[in-house]
């Protein structure tokens, strides 16, 4: 004959409030008389409540966290060959046990901060363990009281270093920030990587340097990277391009955005709007006056919207390959330059080969993969590289 049986909270438990800590057991266990099925956390002490027979654990009726009242039904188990009739699970021995760890009235609980002086003795058990000031968890648990789980997730999290100090972020941080998270949560990034010979570019700087400067224009390695960039966006246009769920949006002018850091305050882009329409002196002019304007402080809104197509030159830092540079969206792709360094290389000649020494930079392109793939990207970025590696002598 079998029969079942009630697992009542207790009458005597210590504290004004009570919530379930854990299970020991899970519906469908056999459980012995007198053995751990179940703790209850109070205000004041941590509380077994042992199985009131022998039989199995067939229904739960309260979670972990329930704040349970006295005489309430917790679970219920199954009989065989007994009565319905028993003794109430009490926690009388494991209370007084758990009281041993109960400070004297008006005493703080060791490891808590007065504002968290009520506390079980489980929490201070793990607080003391870990050497924890309860000032510094955040509580879950009834009126904002720390739980035993509470805990776990502070040892769980990464803590602050002693004596290390926090800088509110700035504005620009927090938006590049958003910004940058959510290109990643939207887009697949792939990225492709090239090298480029850039003697030819070099030589030509060298050549027109003064010329430029004549013309109150300082002229950087960054222009001829938008110059050839919107060439190549010319000849594929998916790559100037926004990427919607129903279509490739392909954008009629060319607006290049180049990354400008602001020390430690974060980065900004301003736009060389219709890049397409300047020769190389223009985007130089446009360039020198949008950087300095960024360093300023002094962009209009106009400077920074519109973009279609990003270059990062981390190179500037002395970079030499950074992968993968984020998105700037809703923009497809965007163009990093690394650090121009001479490198030892294997040049034809002829039907020969032979050692020399030339100025190489690696140029990645990283792509949203939902809109462009892997043979657009390299056509398009070998063709930037073709054109900075056969840059004019004069132009």
């Amino acid at each position: 004959m079998s029969s079942v049986a009630d697992v009542l909270a207790p009458l005597n438990a210590e504290g004004t409030r009570a919530t379930i800590l854990r299970w020991c057991k899970s519906v469908g266990d056999t459980v012995v008389k007198d053995e751990p099925l179940l703790e209850l956390e109070t205000d004041k002490v941590t509380v077994e409540i042992p199985a009131p027979a022998d039989g199995t654990l067939i229904e739960i009726l309260k979670q972990v966290n329930a704040e349970v009242t006295p005489d309430e039904v917790l679970a219920r188990l199954s009989l065989v060959g007994g009565s319905a009739s028993l003794p109430r699970a009490t926690a009388g021995a494991a209370a007084a046990a758990s009281s041993a760890d109960t400070p004297a009235k008006g005493q703080a609980p060791a490891g808590a901060g007065e504002a968290h002086s009520n506390l079980s003795p489980a929490v201070r058990r793990l607080l003391r363990e870990h050497s924890i000031d309860a000032a510094a968890v955040a509580g879950s648990g009834l009126d904002g009281r720390i739980t035993a789980q509470d805990v776990e997730r502070y040892l769980a999290a990464p803590q602050p270093i002693a004596g290390a100090s926090r800088i509110p972020h700035s504005a620009i941080r927090r938006r590049v920030a958003e910004h940058m998270a959510r290109s990643v949560a939207e887009a697949p990034h792939v990225t492709t990587l090239f090298e480029a010979d850039l003697s030819r570019v070099l030589a030509h700087r060298a050549r027109n340097t003064a010329a430029y400067k004549a013309r109150g224009v300082h002229l950087t390695l960054t222009a001829y990277f938008v110059n050839a960039c919107a060439k190549a966006l010319q000849a594929y246009r998916e790559v100037n391009a926004t990427f919607h769920r129903e279509a490739l949006e392909l954008h009629r002018d060319i607006n290049i955005g180049v990354g400008t850091a602001l020390g430690d305050k974060g980065l900004i882009v301003p736009v060389i709007h219709r890049a397409q329409s300047l020769d190389l002196f223009q985007i130089a002019q446009r360039l020198e006056r949008l950087v300095a304007a960024a360093r300023a402080g002094e962009l209009t809104a106009d400077d920074v919207r519109g973009g279609t197509f990003t270059i990062s030159n981390h190179g500037v830092g002395g970079s030499l390959l950074a992968a993968p540079i984020i998105i700037n969206q809703p923009q497809v792709a965007i163009l990093g330059v690394g650090k121009v360094q001479r490198r030892v290389c294997v040049l034809p000649v002829g039907t020969e080969e032979e050692i020399g020494v030339r100025s190489m930079c690696y140029l990645t392109l990283t792509i949203d993969h939902r809109a462009l793939d892997a043979f657009q990207a390299n056509a398009f970025l070998g063709l930037i590289v073709s054109t900075l590696e056969q840059w004019p002598e004069a132009d």
